[in-house]
Protein backbone atom coordinates (compact mmCIF):
# COMPACT_ATOMS: atom_id res chain seq x y z
CA UNK A 1 0.00 0.00 0.00
CA UNK A 2 2.79 2.34 0.74
CA UNK A 3 4.57 3.45 -2.37
CA UNK A 4 8.37 3.82 -1.76
CA UNK A 5 9.02 7.38 -2.14
CA UNK A 6 5.72 8.13 -0.78
CA UNK A 7 5.62 11.89 0.89
CA UNK A 8 3.81 12.81 3.54
CA UNK A 9 1.75 16.53 3.80
CA UNK A 10 -0.30 18.76 6.26
CA UNK A 11 -3.30 20.36 4.73
CA UNK A 12 -5.81 23.05 6.51
CA UNK A 13 -9.35 23.54 6.54
CA UNK A 14 -11.56 25.12 8.10
CA UNK A 15 -13.92 22.39 10.11
CA UNK A 16 -17.27 24.66 9.23
CA UNK A 17 -16.32 25.21 5.39
CA UNK A 18 -15.04 21.32 4.90
CA UNK A 19 -14.15 18.72 8.21
CA UNK A 20 -12.56 15.49 8.09
CA UNK A 21 -16.29 14.03 8.81
CA UNK A 22 -17.14 15.80 5.55
CA UNK A 23 -14.66 14.22 3.91
CA UNK A 24 -15.34 10.42 5.35
CA UNK A 25 -19.02 11.07 4.09
CA UNK A 26 -18.02 12.23 0.77
CA UNK A 27 -15.42 9.41 0.44
CA UNK A 28 -13.23 12.49 -1.44
CA UNK A 29 -13.04 16.19 -2.89
CA UNK A 30 -11.14 18.28 -4.64
CA UNK A 31 -8.77 20.45 -2.88
CA UNK A 32 -9.86 24.06 -4.45
CA UNK A 33 -9.15 27.73 -4.04
CA UNK A 34 -5.53 27.83 -2.99
CA UNK A 35 -4.11 31.19 -3.54
CA UNK A 36 -0.36 30.81 -2.34
CA UNK A 37 2.43 30.26 -4.79
CA UNK A 38 4.03 28.11 -2.61
CA UNK A 39 1.09 25.66 -1.29
CA UNK A 40 0.51 25.29 -5.24
CA UNK A 41 3.79 24.57 -6.10
CA UNK A 42 3.76 21.57 -3.41
CA UNK A 43 0.32 20.33 -5.23
CA UNK A 44 1.80 21.23 -8.59
CA UNK A 45 5.35 19.89 -8.19
CA UNK A 46 5.68 17.30 -5.64
CA UNK A 47 2.00 15.71 -4.53
CA UNK A 48 1.77 12.28 -6.17
CA UNK A 49 -1.08 9.91 -6.09
CA UNK A 50 -1.01 7.67 -2.36
CA UNK A 51 0.97 10.29 -0.61
CA UNK A 52 -0.89 10.62 3.02
CA UNK A 53 -2.13 14.10 4.09
CA UNK A 54 -2.58 15.21 8.01
CA UNK A 55 -6.14 16.56 7.61
CA UNK A 56 -5.56 19.62 9.98
CA UNK A 57 -8.56 21.36 11.22
CA UNK A 58 -7.63 25.35 11.41
CA UNK A 59 -9.77 28.15 12.37
CA UNK A 60 -11.47 26.41 15.19
CA UNK A 61 -11.13 25.62 18.98
CA UNK A 62 -8.97 24.02 18.99
CA UNK A 63 -7.06 23.91 16.01
CA UNK A 64 -4.95 20.49 15.46
CA UNK A 65 -4.80 17.44 13.36
CA UNK A 66 -7.94 15.22 12.76
CA UNK A 67 -6.89 12.59 10.40
CA UNK A 68 -5.84 11.46 7.92
CA UNK A 69 -6.73 11.63 3.46
CA UNK A 70 -4.45 10.27 0.83
CA UNK A 71 -3.87 11.57 -2.89
CA UNK A 72 -6.03 10.21 -4.97
CA UNK A 73 -5.74 12.55 -8.27
CA UNK A 74 -2.15 14.67 -8.96
CA UNK A 75 -2.15 18.69 -9.88
CA UNK A 76 -4.96 19.60 -12.65
CA UNK A 77 -6.33 22.96 -13.10
CA UNK A 78 -8.22 24.84 -9.95
CA UNK A 79 -11.36 25.80 -12.37
CA UNK A 80 -12.88 28.13 -9.48
CA UNK A 81 -10.28 30.56 -10.51
CA UNK A 82 -11.91 31.35 -13.69
CA UNK A 83 -14.89 31.96 -11.98
CA UNK A 84 -16.67 35.23 -11.26
CA UNK A 85 -18.90 34.19 -9.17
CA UNK A 86 -16.80 31.63 -7.07
CA UNK A 87 -14.92 33.74 -3.74
CA UNK A 88 -11.52 31.92 -5.25
CA UNK A 89 -12.17 33.91 -8.81
CA UNK A 90 -9.04 34.98 -9.95
CA UNK A 91 -9.04 37.34 -13.20
CA UNK A 92 -5.58 37.35 -13.86
CA UNK A 93 -5.81 33.58 -13.84
CA UNK A 94 -6.17 31.97 -17.83
CA UNK A 95 -7.57 28.89 -18.72
CA UNK A 96 -5.14 28.19 -21.72
CA UNK A 97 -2.23 28.36 -18.85
CA UNK A 98 -3.32 28.20 -15.09
CA UNK A 99 -2.11 30.10 -12.66
CA UNK A 100 -3.51 27.80 -9.78
CA UNK A 101 -4.09 23.97 -9.32
CA UNK A 102 -5.67 21.55 -7.23
CA UNK A 103 -5.46 18.09 -6.56
CA UNK A 104 -8.34 15.25 -5.44
CA UNK A 105 -8.04 13.61 -1.69
CA UNK A 106 -9.37 10.76 -0.25
CA UNK A 107 -10.38 9.96 3.01
CA UNK A 108 -8.49 7.33 4.87
CA UNK A 109 -8.98 7.22 9.11
CA UNK A 110 -10.26 9.96 11.47
CA UNK A 111 -8.05 9.93 14.64
CA UNK A 112 -9.63 8.84 17.36
CA UNK A 113 -7.52 10.91 19.69
CA UNK A 114 -7.84 14.65 17.90
CA UNK A 115 -4.27 16.30 18.13
CA UNK A 116 -4.27 20.07 18.90
CA UNK A 117 -1.76 22.58 17.90
CA UNK A 118 -0.87 23.16 21.45
CA UNK A 119 -0.37 19.67 21.78
CA UNK A 120 1.99 19.76 18.42
CA UNK A 121 3.95 22.66 19.79
CA UNK A 122 5.15 21.11 23.08
CA UNK A 123 5.87 17.38 21.88
CA UNK A 124 9.96 17.01 21.22
CA UNK A 125 9.37 14.71 19.03
CA UNK A 126 7.79 17.23 16.62
CA UNK A 127 10.25 19.79 16.98
CA UNK A 128 10.86 21.57 13.62
CA UNK A 129 7.08 20.71 11.86
CA UNK A 130 6.63 23.28 10.02
CA UNK A 131 2.44 23.77 11.46
CA UNK A 132 4.21 24.80 15.08
CA UNK A 133 6.45 27.39 13.22
CA UNK A 134 5.62 30.90 14.43
CA UNK A 135 4.13 32.46 11.66
CA UNK A 136 3.38 29.91 9.60
CA UNK A 137 0.11 30.29 7.85
CA UNK A 138 0.33 27.63 4.61
CA UNK A 139 -2.19 25.80 4.06
CA UNK A 140 -0.13 23.02 2.29
CA UNK A 141 2.80 21.99 3.60
CA UNK A 142 5.52 19.02 3.84
CA UNK A 143 5.83 16.66 6.90
CA UNK A 144 8.60 14.48 7.18
CA UNK A 145 8.02 10.68 7.73
CA UNK A 146 8.83 10.73 11.31
CA UNK A 147 6.57 13.61 12.02
CA UNK A 148 3.85 11.63 10.43
CA UNK A 149 4.28 8.31 12.25
CA UNK A 150 4.60 10.44 15.61
CA UNK A 151 1.61 12.04 14.65
CA UNK A 152 -0.05 9.21 14.22
CA UNK A 153 0.81 7.78 17.60
CA UNK A 154 -0.35 10.82 19.15
CA UNK A 155 -3.94 10.15 17.66
CA UNK A 156 -4.54 6.86 18.30
CA UNK A 157 -4.15 5.85 14.88
CA UNK A 158 -1.97 2.22 13.93
CA UNK A 159 -0.59 2.75 10.76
Amino acid sequence: MHNKGMAYWLMKSEPSVFSIDDLKREGQTCWDGVRNYQARNFMRDQMKLSDRVLFYHSNATPTGVAGIAEIVREAYPDHTAFDPADPHYDPKSDPNAPTWVMVDIGYVATFPRFVTLDEIKAEPGLAGIVVAQKGSRLSVQPVSEEHFKFLCMLGKHTL
